[in-house]
């Protein structure tokens, strides 16, 4: 479901399958039918189970400040389809997507490929328009069959490996990580974040069939902490200030800036510290009103790591959690790390066709202190004495900002 796609699909009679296929023979014959743009761009291909907006969101802000123009294709929506494509910190306009359509129409793409594929196909095709300097690119899912694995890059980067998306890519972190590791390509570096060692294990396997060079979070390359924390790897930057907070994202920094320089892009001390101090990226830990904070954490990883950044920025204090998440998600287990700073937990119903029941929730919910509201039910405003995080699901902070 991508917000708005629809009407670029109804207004050039695009057929594509919401269906999710994993592959890449159909896109690799579309994109031969546009002259395959993906091959005149200069790639950073980013794979992971958490952390893959947020470094990409660190290395768009320190590209941007050294004054390079990027583009970035990442999922899923924040509002609606626009800012999946993004050219130099900017939504694709209307404009832009139609006459791109217009390419897909004219090259008889209708019919041939799912929804993601068609938008990744989109993407290129938008960013070989507008020429940047260089390409951030999200994977949608895995990675060795996502839909984004037909490029080579400038460098791979793999953020996290958890159990997600168990139904696609295997009940094994082993197994998900040999879908991540796919995107390493023939003799080009690869950045690694805190990884475990058996998931390290299969990254390197990958690497050591593929020729190439691993540079890993702890190893090679770390953030260290300190009044000013300072980055050391191929090169060492001093950090005074990090507008986004968190353990977890000192890890993210330190992978951003570690594949900059693997990708060869000359990094100045003024201006990494400049854009790592205002860099900012929707729904992790944002606040939006008073004590009223949204996060994107949908997964047991991914709600540690909150968890840690709470008992960072907030010591000692409790949650009123409002909650959403997809029901492909280990929402029990996920649930019980958030308990562990819960004064409460409101879960909601909101609209996507994978959306757990809010009282299904509710019947795994950890404490009692717990109750199930309606989507146009949810308060968003102060409470008075705890702190409010509304967590899960994209989708449904995505639709609870469009309201």
């Amino acid at each position: 479901m991508i917000p708005k796609l629809d009407e670029y699909k109804k207004q050039f009679e695009l057929m594509s399958d919401d269906s999710i296929k994993p592959g890449l023979e159909a896109i690799e014959e579309a994109l031969a039918n546009v002259l395959n743009p993906e091959k005149e761009l200069r790639i950073i291909h980013v794979a992971g189970t958490n952390g893959k907006g947020s470094t990409i969101a660190v290395m768009e802000a320190v590209l941007r400040a050294h004054g390079f123009v990027t583009g970035v294709f990442s999922s899923p929506a924040i509002l609606d389809v626009h800012d999946q494509i993004r050219i130099n910190g900017k939504p694709i306009t209307r404009e832009e997507l139609e006459y791109v359509f217009e390419e897909m129409e004219a090259a008889g793409l209708s019919g041939m490929l799912t929804d993601f594929e068609l938008l990744t196909v989109a993407a290129f095709l938008a960013f070989r328009n507008a020429g940047p300097d260089y390409v951030l690119l999200e994977t949608g899912m895995g990675g060795r069959y996502d839909s984004t694995n037909v490029v080579t890059p400038l460098v791979s980067v793999i953020t996290s490996i958890a159990l997600d998306h168990i139904g696609f890519l295997g009940d094994t972190v082993e197994k998900i990580a040999e879908h991540k590791a796919g995107i390493i390509k023939p003799y080009k570096p690869v950045v690694i974040g805190e990884l475990s060692e058996i998931v390290t294990d299969v990254v390197l396997s990958e690497a050591k069939a593929t020729k190439s060079m691993v540079r890993a979070y702890g190893k090679d390359f770390t953030m260290q902490q300190g009044d000013i924390e300072t980055f050391s790897g191929m090169s060492t930057f001093e950090i005074p200030v990090r507008n986004m907070k968190g353990p977890h994202q000192a890890i993210n920094h330190a992978v951003a800036l570690e594949a900059l320089l693997q990708a060869g892009v000359p990094l100045q001390q003024e201006k990494v510290a400049e854009a790592i101090a205002h860099v900012e990226l929707p729904f992790r830990f944002q606040k939006i009103a008073g004590n009223v904070y949204i996060d994107g954490a949908h997964n047991p990883a991914a709600a540690t790591m909150l968890v840690r950044t709470i008992e960072e920025q907030f010591p000692g204090e409790k949650v009123d959690w409002i909650v959403g998440m997809l029901n492909t998600k280990d929402y029990a287990e996920t649930l019980k790390i958030l308990a562990s700073l819960a004064n409460s937990f409101t879960f909601v119903d909101f609209p996507h066709i994978q959306a757990a029941k809010a009282k299904d929730l509710q019947a795994v919910c950890p404490i009692e202190a717990s109750r199930v509201v309606s989507f146009e039910e949810v308060e968003l405003k102060s409470s008075q004495k705890y702190i409010k995080v509304v967590v899960g699901s994209l989708y449904l902070l995505s639709s609870l900002m469009r309201q």
